[in-house]
């Protein structure tokens, strides 16, 4: 007999698992069920509140039928005002009576995340620009509180060291530490990929990735620039568009298609990588490039190339094209993966809300005391995809040991609202160094 069933509705998730094999449940994306008899609040904390954010509070409050927003913080009260208007009046109601944040704790500033922290919440969704991911997670993980924090998990090499530090400390204690690399919690891609492992098209030789878009927050015009307002805060309120925050849009974005390429490789690090890459559509005031092409080798001759692009009235695509020695499987050119070669097959199921998923699997490790850890992997990713900027910003070979060993920092050691921060030049490929 087939479960028809809304996978949107939280209950209805709930109702399949409890009516299904745990194998069923696994291959979906969900590790359990929760526990009806574990009644007690899960009091949840969210650091930046724009759409991301406030979508990963929704997702959080309708992942379990006891969590409730109790804090939330960013640098702006106008984004805290909005983001708490839309959880309590957009969500048709299921989850407005969740939303319990006082005013005493809506913390505003770049100090705020550790206001919040300290507010005696239990879960920490962390939402804010990735440059400063790495201080919050070690915040976070620091003060004993599960994580959930938004890809990529650092900008620059020296961000990602620390959170592998952080993801060590996290696994001592017992915390989970779930990452928004949602490609992994989405039930249909994982099936394609169980194809792949299993032997459907053979041995991969060849991944090729596209990431092709407008782009995500174009820069204004200086002459935007309100009066007296600060270099950090102008780079911040556009933090899209410097690299320091944002990582540049292959880290940013196209991390999804160099996630999915770690998948495919089982996690493990190429060998090295060159790239191309530049800015053809003039910069308004950022120091990000507008398109990316990189080529990583692994062992055994395994290429892997993942292309990006952010520019107005261009072809968009956002697909995956893996190549076997019995076939070949794509991902994302018509509606559902597919394999072709001496194995044909189609995903048959129906489609689970990935961003829902991921907070579903949190949750549940949650209550049944079982922390779930997605640490070593996003970093992985996150460093696959700032090693191939880093050979697309120099033009050179870069090695996997290279990148992991760079001592280049994007960003100031110390950031503070009002301070002078120039903007730092476009890289120029053959001038600037691997450092």
């Amino acid at each position: 007999m087939k479960i028809m069933i809304d996978p949107k509705t939280p209950q209805a998730r709930r109702d399949f698992l409890k009516a299904s094999a745990l194998g069923t449940i696994l291959a979906t994306g969900f590790p359990g069920i929760l526990s009806a008899q574990s009644t007690k609040a899960i009091k949840v904390g969210l650091i930046g509140c724009g759409g991301r954010g406030t979508g990963a509070a929704s997702q959080a409050l309708n992942a379990d039928d006891y969590s409730e927003l109790t804090a939330v913080a960013d640098v702006y009260q106008e984004r805290i005002d909005e983001s708490l208007n839309q959880l309590r009046t957009v969500s048709d109601g299921k989850i407005s009576h969740k939303v319990k944040v006082d005013t005493k704790n809506q913390f505003v500033g770049l100090d705020a995340y550790q206001k919040l922290i300290d507010s005696g919440v239990d879960v920490v969704l962390l939402a804010t620009p990735p440059g400063f991911r790495p201080q919050h997670i070690r915040a976070v993980v620091e003060a004993g509180k599960h994580v959930f924090c938004e890809k990529p998990v650092a900008v620059d090499a020296p961000g990602v060291r620390d959170v592998l530090e952080s993801v060590k400390l996290a696994k001592q204690k017992n915390i989970s530490l779930v990452s928004g690399f949602c490609w992994r919690y989405s039930n249909y891609i994982k099936e394609t990929f169980e194809q792949i492992e299993s032997g459907a098209i053979g041995d991969i030789v060849a991944y090729y990735a596209t990431y092709y878009t407008s782009p995500v927050k174009p820069m204004p015009d200086a002459s935007e620039r309100p009066a007296g307002m600060s270099d950090v805060e102008w780079q911040i309120r556009n933090w899209y568009n410097f690299g320091w925050l944002c990582g540049d849009s292959l880290v940013e974005q196209a991390v999804h298609s160099v996630d999915k390429v770690a998948w495919a490789m089982k996690d493990a690090p190429p060998v090295s990588c060159v790239a191309t890459g530049g800015r053809q559509i003039p910069a308004k005031g950022g120091n990000i490039f507008d398109h990316f092409e990189v080529n990583y080798l692994y062992p055994n001759n395994v290429r892997a190339f993942v292309a990006c692009r952010q520019m107005e009235g261009c072809y968009n695509e956002n697909s995956d094209y893996i190549l076997g020695t019995k076939g070949s499987a794509t991902i994302g050119r018509g509606p559902l993966p597919r394999i072709e070669g001496e194995k044909k097959w189609t995903f048959q199921g129906t489609k689970y809300d990935m961003y829902q998923a991921e907070h579903d699997a949190l949750f549940a490790s949650i209550r049944q005391g079982k922390p779930l850890n997605d640490g070593a992997r996003m970093v992985t990713s996150t460093m696959l995809a700032i090693m191939g900027r880093m050979a697309a910003y120099t033009g050179q070979q870069v090695t996997w040991d290279q990148a992991m060993n760079s001592k280049e920092r994007l960003g100031p050691d110390k950031v503070e609202w009002n301070m002078s921060l120039p903007v730092a030049p476009m890289s120029l490929p053959g001038r600037n160094k691997v450092i």
